[in-house]
């Protein structure tokens, strides 16, 4: 992740896959045009760096020149295309290829097929590194196309967000969701996850989503994600991952706002992380931290037989059941601590003592995100 100016961005396109479609893209010029001796036309500011590489790739003679355009305020193309340097060399019966940085809306496009109008060119063709479908507004052809991307805003390898970001060698992308923090807390039966959600959600202003109430709710009000879980469960199987993703899917989306979320009771495998992960990508977001309750068995067992003579849970009030469930998170869910300390992310906070007490631990964990 990088931060230019107020935004940050995202890793999107590595150097290596950039270099790839360079390569991808001589060879077909080369190809079509033979032993003509073309003139490559650079749009600056962007394509300094595209046409750099694509000259030194090509394996015949060619000229090179530029004409430079201005199409960005910020991060959003305008209509407004003022032509700033013109070309100085007669083109008359000659074969030019503009190469650009990137098409999106066509807008410049546009200005370059109305400044060769009258060049008298043999021919003009269109390539460009990248290349955004969803954005493209104008019926011109595009000759040679490197990489199709999704209509978001990139920054690197020539492209710039308000003057920087140009030098970069790889790609970046405008990560939408600015400011969020993401927790997955974690701990045994009766480390007290719960409870200190509560306190976490209303100081740090987060959402809390956790799984088993995510799962009643869908059951209860039998959406189709809930029907479709029951339906596993009624035949005594475990939830596909796939459905339980889902679920969490739509409550987060029901929150696109938040600051932030705290998930509990998922995930609980490798896979199950994994998953999650690439839920929050999708979301321009990331976990930022597991923090797991450590609490002795003793004390868990001490908790749970207290909480089973209220609650009325029969699970709390067998101690040999609430040792086995002990037992079962430790054997399940003790490679999460190692995919997440894999990528720096884990945090083990004392949950013992008072309520208050573990509620700063945990802050204090939450206040260096």
């Amino acid at each position: 992740m990088i931060k230019l100016h107020d935004k940050y961005f995202k890793p999107f396109i590595s150097a290596q896959e950039i270099e790839e479609a360079i390569t991808r893209l001589v060879h077909e010029v080369a190809s079509d045009l033979k032993d003509e001796i073309p003139v490559f036309v650079g749009v600056l500011n962007g394509s300094f760096m595209v046409v750099s590489d694509f000259v030194k790739k090509y394996p015949k003679p060619c000229e090179v020149t530029f004409i430079k355009l201005a199409s960005y305020e910020g991060v959003k193309s305008t209509d407004d295309i003022q032509r700033l340097i013109g070309l100085t060399q007669d083109l008359t019966g000659r074969t030019v290829v503009i190469i650009e940085d990137i098409i999106d809306s066509g807008n410049t496009l546009h200005e370059i097929h109305r400044i060769f109008k009258n060049e008298n060119v043999k021919q003009l063709l269109i390539a460009t590194l990248f290349y955004k479908p969803e954005a493209y507004k104008k019926d011109f052809k595009l000759h040679y196309i490197g990489i199709k991307i999704p209509n978001k805003f990139i920054v690197g390898y020539g492209l710039d967000y308000d003057g920087l970001g140009r030098n970069l060698p790889e790609i970046y992308q405008l990560k939408t969701t600015q400011h969020m923090t993401n927790i997955v807390l974690f701990g045994p039966p009766g480390a007290g996850k719960g409870t200190q959600a509560d306190y976490l959600k209303d100081k740090y202003n987060l959402v809390h989503i956790s799984t088993g109430d995510v799962f009643r709710s869908n059951i209860k009000n039998e959406t189709a994600l809930g029907v479709l879980a029951k339906s596993f469960m009624d035949k005594g199987e475990l939830v596909p991952d796939q459905v339980t993703i889902d679920m969490l899917n739509k409550e987060v989306e029901k929150n696109a706002g938040a600051k932030g979320f705290i998930f509990d009771g998922f995930p609980r495998t490798t896979a199950q992380a994994e998953a999650l992960d690439e839920l929050m990508s999708a979301k321009d977001s990331q976990i930022n931290a597991m923090i797991a309750l450590e609490v002795e068995d003793e004390v868990l067992v001490k908790r749970l037989l207290g909480r089973g003579e209220t609650s009325g849970r029969p699970d709390d009030a067998d101690e040999g059941i609430i040792r086995n469930r002990i037992k079962q998170y430790y054997n399940k869910t003790a490679v999460l601590k190692g995919y997440y300390t894999a990528q720096d992310k884990y945090f083990g906070v004392d949950g013992e003592g008072s309520i208050t007490s573990i509620t700063k631990r945990l802050s204090a964990v939450i206040d260096t995100l």
